[in-house]
């Protein structure tokens, strides 16, 4: 018996001994993140800090006060690290560093789309069939987009800016947030689909607000999936469920939304139905996932790297990448009309300014007296320099994606800085923290477009703030609608205060921007007052 105790103390002091060397010694001591500042005592051990922090929704502005401490590299987990300088950006989203399995929560339908591919070799082969059609020189060229945005402004957004000034209760506003939120996905749904078959959210409030209800469920309760897979996995399969059970039925609805859409699309072609190209009814994003997919099948069939997860089953990818198009480019851009038309409204000598730029194009978006639309040179649009400025201050300062952007250190392990990292080691860089870094953006949270006019800023601080500019990410996996969301946005800016002058009715909750992945006005409204151009 003494013999059986002595062995029992022995095992037990030898457990002791593992575990406190493989849970503290080993991470505070001698692993090689050992020399990296932590954002928090209990850091090198535990995750649990940071878990909290994100389910708390303070991540963002955490981490910008960790770096603002201890620099541009930061522990905040034992083996998760947040970085804040250009040079590691460089290495980590330009050194083609794999996505973790973070993004997992975004393979709609179960399968995975070009945004949540992890193997750099999938998301390249998935970006081929659609990196053409999202260039600025094809968006800026393509017939059939212009022709969806003249009549999305001139026939859904101008009339509706055009009757609330008309309108006795013109005083009160309207709600700008909704309007953005519902022009965005007219532009998108269209330039995927075609107009006849996209989305008509400018014209039926009545979904609009169901959709972005169902949208904030989506968009609330993400935190469980991502952070926490295997433990949601397991509540689910026992029957008790992190996130309400309301919030798995608006995500059923909205992807039976989307393959919706997508099925009519696929019946129209099966029918033999082929939109003219060049009008607005052609469906350029969805011709070419359809179209490529069909042409990777004939070519390489399951030599391909894309058959596992995606031409085993050819229309639920479709669906899972068009689904995360239409969402992710609806958001984005109506975030950051919202903000970028509450700044104009705090000036009207800014709004002036900017008139008298926009109305220089050939021809203008002014309305003419006979009522003919007009659509402008798109190059010219995109080369006016305080067009270009207010939006990537509002970009910068009000990013729509602020939060962090996941990515995993190769196995062979890399060099961050001045430390050596291991392999699978989760490491993101954040446009709120680079984005006011006080070195490249003096003042940082003053919402001030001339810091990006080339007239009014020295050529080099102007070349680094481009530089450290990452509102759409940066590298191989950067943001593929970057182009779209700006074409969109300078266009309807330019219809809008090309007519219009803006003034501020209820700005509740703008300045309480969300501090998580997406960055969303605290009350997810601002109702602006329009007045015609005198």
């Amino acid at each position: 018996m003494i013999a059986s105790n002595g062995w029992a103390s022995a095992a037990a002091a030898a457990i002791f001994v593992f575990l406190s060397y493989r849970y503290l010694v080993y991470p505070a001591l001698l692993s090689p993140l050992s020399r990296i500042p932590s954002a928090h005592w209990s850091a090198p051990f535990s995750r649990l800090w940071i878990l909290w922090i994100r389910f708390a929704r303070r991540e963002n502005r955490t981490l910008l006060s960790a770096h603002r401490r201890l620099g541009p590299v930061v522990r905040v987990g034992p083996y998760e690290l947040s970085i804040n300088d250009t040079d590691s950006v460089r290495t980590v989203y330009q050194g083609g560093f794999e996505k973790p399995a973070w993004y997992s929560v975004f393979d709609n339908y179960g399968v995975p789309c070009m945004f949540s591919a992890r193997p750099a070799a999938e998301h390249s082969a998935r970006k081929r069939l659609i990196s053409r059609v999202y260039s600025k020189s094809y968006i800026q060229s393509c017939a059939a987009a212009s022709a969806q945005g003249r009549a999305i402004l001139y026939e859904r957004l101008l009339p509706i800016l055009k009757d609330s000034v008309a309108e006795a209760e013109a005083p009160h506003g309207i709600d700008v947030f909704s309007i953005f939120m519902a022009a965005t996905m007219d532009f998108i749904a269209s330039y995927i689909f075609g107009l006849g078959n996209g989305t008509d959210f400018l014209g039926d409030k009545a979904y609009r607000e169901h959709f972005l209800e169902l949208y904030r469920a989506r968009n609330d309760y993400g935190y469980y999936d991502q952070e926490m897979p295997r433990l949601t996995r397991f509540c689910r399969r026992i029957g008790i469920p992190l996130c309400p059970r309301w919030v798995d039925g608006a995500n059923q609805e909205l992807g039976a939304w989307c393959r919706g859409l997508c099925d009519k699309m696929e019946q129209l072609r099966h029918a033999g139905v082929r939109p003219i190209p060049g009008t607005p009814d052609e469906p350029v994003v969805w011709s070419a996932v359809a179209d490529g997919l069909a042409n990777e099948q004939a070519k390489n069939g399951r030599a391909s790297v894309l058959y596992s997860t995606a031409l085993s089953n050819v229309q639920l990818s479709v669906a899972s990448e068009l689904f995360d198009h239409v969402l992710a480019g609806q958001e984005t851009a109506g975030l950051a009309l919202t903000y970028l038309t509450w700044r104009l409204s705090q000036s009207l000598d800014l709004q002036n300014r900017l008139r008298a730029e926009l109305l220089t194009l050939r021809p203008n978006m002014q309305l003419a007296r006979d009522g003919t639309p007009s659509m402008p040179d798109l190059k010219q649009l995109d080369s006016l320099p305080l067009l270009h400025a207010v939006l990537m201050e509002t970009l910068r300062l009000h990013a729509p994606i602020p939060g962090p952007q996941p990515r995993q250190t190769p196995e062979a392990g890399c060099h961050i800085g001045s430390y050596h990292v291991p392999g699978g080691v989760r490491i993101a860089a954040l446009a709120y923290t680079l984005h006011r870094d006080e070195s490249i953006f003096p003042e940082p949270e003053k919402w001030d477009p001339d810091r990006w006019l080339p007239s009014r800023t020295d050529p080099e601080d102007l070349r680094r703030r481009n530089q450290q500019f990452w509102a759409f990410s940066s590298g191989g996996r950067m943001c593929i609608g970057s182009n779209f969301a700006m074409h969109e946005m300078k266009l309807i800016i330019t219809a809008i205060y090309s007519n219009y002058t803006s003034h501020i009715v209820d700005d509740e909750g703008l300045e309480a921007q969300s501090d998580g992945y997406t960055g969303r006005p605290g009350r997810e409204r601002l109702f602006l007052r329009f007045e015609n151009v005198v």
